[in-house]
């Protein structure tokens, strides 16, 4: 060949545009969950997302899967809570968690204020942004997990054996253990001394008026019963 055509056809290839072989894109990622509702005895097995977005059929039964047992009403479920719990259940390699509470109505939120510690008033269970959940192995190191990822509340409730979880401001509590035993037993105290009175129904009322705590007042022995436990863990 020619060496001034060789040249030529060399510079020609140098600068001929490069065709970049086209990539295929990545299959899309499900995410799925395994949750049992303790309550209903339901489950939900499968894949609630993909790479574009919440799948509408699966949002749907989740909304039926987390609704309010007492009422059976429903709610759209936050989107961010169940991530919340999916990141979470990968984090500590769990296959799968029980659901304890999940949607509650404002009806039924106060009726568990009324009879159960650590039941907010404006609680992020009513707007469908908050999940309590048992796990049989790892719940601690879960519930650390959690809290690391600063996406919202984690309560920690080792005497009951589950942790909350919600999508509301980013916070951290504990109830239960030894300040809590110390908390029940200073109001069994105040019981038998008549200061402090339980109902049939599980109210409870102050001093010789037999008045039933107020919203504020449960709040506040809410958070002393936080407090409590906080003092004796050192956190």
């Amino acid at each position: 060949m020619d060496r001034r055509v060789f040249l030529s056809l060399l510079s020609a290839a140098l600068t001929s545009p490069v065709v970049a072989v086209r990539a295929e894109p990545p299959l899309p990622k499900l995410r799925r969950l395994k949750l049992v509702n303790a309550h209903t005895g339901e489950t939900f097995n499968g894949p609630y997302r993909d790479n574009s977005g919440p799948i509408a059929a699966a949002m749907a039964d989740l909304s039926v899967f987390l609704r309010d047992h007492h009422s059976g009403e429903t709610i759209d479920y936050d989107i961010g809570v169940i991530d919340f719990l999916a990141s979470v259940l990968e984090s500590v390699g769990a296959g799968e968690a029980t659901v304890l509470s999940a949607y509650r109505t404002r009806a039924t939120n106060e009726m568990l204020a009324r009879t159960t510690f650590g039941v907010a008033d404006n609680s992020q269970h009513i707007y469908g942004r908050a999940l309590d959940i048992y796990l049989p192995a790892r719940l601690d190191v879960a519930m650390e997990t959690a809290r690391a990822m600063q996406r919202g509340g984690v309560g920690w409730y080792p005497q009951s054996h589950f942790i909350h979880l919600d999508t509301g401001p980013v916070r951290n509590w504990d109830l239960g253990g030894e300040g809590f035993l110390r908390l029940l037993l200073k109001m069994q105290e105040l019981i038998a001394n008549g200061e402090l009175s339980v109902s049939k129904d599980g109210g409870l009322s102050l001093g010789d008026a037999q008045k039933p705590l107020s919203a504020s007042q449960r709040l506040a022995l809410h958070r002393l019963v936080a407090k409590a436990e906080a003092l004796v863990s050192g956190h």
